[in-house]
């Protein structure tokens, strides 16, 4: 692990996902830019001091040197976004697979970048956009595919927060200051952090690319380097339209994600409050309720469910998912064989440069007086 020290959060998430199924080990790590730092939260883990690196550049430099049967398999990344791409790149080039925490990159040209470094590897790299590793997500997806709803027409997907309705970051919090930092976390804030979890959602679920777009971006609070707020309008390469929402000054709110999305003939219902559950409703037809753990979803759901319906999992089994799956694919190319296609079912480099485009051209919109702007990629 490259991050993740003491007083860190996405770092213990991201440990804590990684073992619930048993594929990993931790092996090695550097906690943090402060190397005494770095060393005494490896030595908390329960890690020797000889594989406790004072930086990543170290890591990578001696775990290359050590015997396969001993050396590390697969870097789990949980820095601040600016520094994603250099031990990103570093550990893809050295021969190392890649789990890495979103968004992707600082910026749309690394992350164009880092699309080369992956290809040119020939490693394995996994984005972690959680939502996508719910099972009800990944049904909500099948049944879109399979046409239960028809021709998709409108998304409607929203991310709520409330926990920056104040300026938390003068009051020496380590989240908020960095998060809010322009040198840290790139051009967007709210946008970066959780709106590009809202778009990663949609393009997932329903299949669908957006390609135009129409932003209103805000900084609510007062004294804040970075948006809040915003809500964007889309349109999709099928023509159907979405509207996106996230917010981070929305008081009250925690992390309730929802996503809608309504088709010819029907349309669907998730929200991450009541993650077990998908609502289908069809056209003259009583609303239908799905549920995790049922005999009659499909085998993407299937696969990523762990306990008998009833038992609910959540945020931490579905951030599971995504190490699980990504753990399968590596097995299988270490045994020369093909991981099955729910293995493979997990965010890659291609939501990665998606998602990073989705942060500039919004920033850009929100800042343009033109009503539509095309989605670059």
């Amino acid at each position: 692990m490259i991050g993740g020290g003491q007083g860190a959060f996405i770092g213990a998430v991201h440990r804590i996902a990684a073992r619930i199924d048993g594929d990993y080990e931790l092996v090695c790590g550097a906690f943090s830019s402060d190397p005494e730092k770095s060393k005494a939260s490896g030595v908390a883990l329960g890690l020797s001091a000889d594989r406790s690196y004072s930086s990543y550049q170290e890591l990578i430099e001696k775990e290359k040197q050590l015997p396969a049967d001993q050396r590390v398999q697969v870097i789990s990344i949980v820095t601040p976004n600016h520094v994603h791409f250099g031990p990103t790149k570093m550990a893809l080039e050295n021969g190392f697979h890649v789990v890495l925490d979103k968004p992707m990159t600082f910026s749309l040209a690394e992350a164009k970048e880092l699309e080369k470094v992956v290809t040119a590897s020939g490693k394995l790299f996994c984005l972690t956009h959680t939502y996508t590793g719910y099972p009800m997500v990944k049904e909500a997806k099948q049944l879109v595919k399979s046409g239960k709803i028809g021709k998709v027409r409108k998304i409607y997907v929203e991310y709520p927060q409330g926990w920056l309705s104040t300026f938390l970051e003068g009051e020496d919090n380590k989240q908020a200051s960095w998060r809010t930092d322009p040198g840290k976390s790139g051009i967007a804030g709210a946008m970066g952090d959780i709106g590009t979890h809202a778009f990663n959602l949609m393009e997932y679920v329903t299949g669908l690319q957006v390609t135009q777009i129409c932003a209103d971006i805000n900084i609510v609070v007062e004294g804040r380097k970075l948006d809040d707020d915003g809500a964007v309008l889309i349109k999709m390469n099928n023509g159907a339209s979405a509207v996106l929402t996230a917010t981070q000054i929305a008081a009250g709110e925690e992390n309730n994600v929802k996503i809608r999305v309504y088709g010819e003939t029907g349309s669907l219902e998730w929200q991450q409050w009541d993650a077990n559950t998908l609502v289908v409703k069809m056209s003259g037809e009583p609303w239908q309720i799905y549920r995790t753990g049922g005999g009659y979803v499909s085998s993407f759901a299937t696969h990523n469910t762990r306990t008998p319906g009833g038992h609910p999992e959540g945020y931490l089994e579905a951030f599971a998912n995504l190490y699980h799956n990504f753990a399968l694919c590596v097995k299988a190319q270490l045994e020369g064989t093909q991981a099955s296609p729910e293995a493979q079912d997990y965010p890659g480099i291609d939501e990665g440069v998606r998602g990073m485009a989705f942060i500039e051209n919004v920033i850009a919109s929100g800042k343009s007086d033109i009503k539509w702007t095309k989605f670059n990629v």
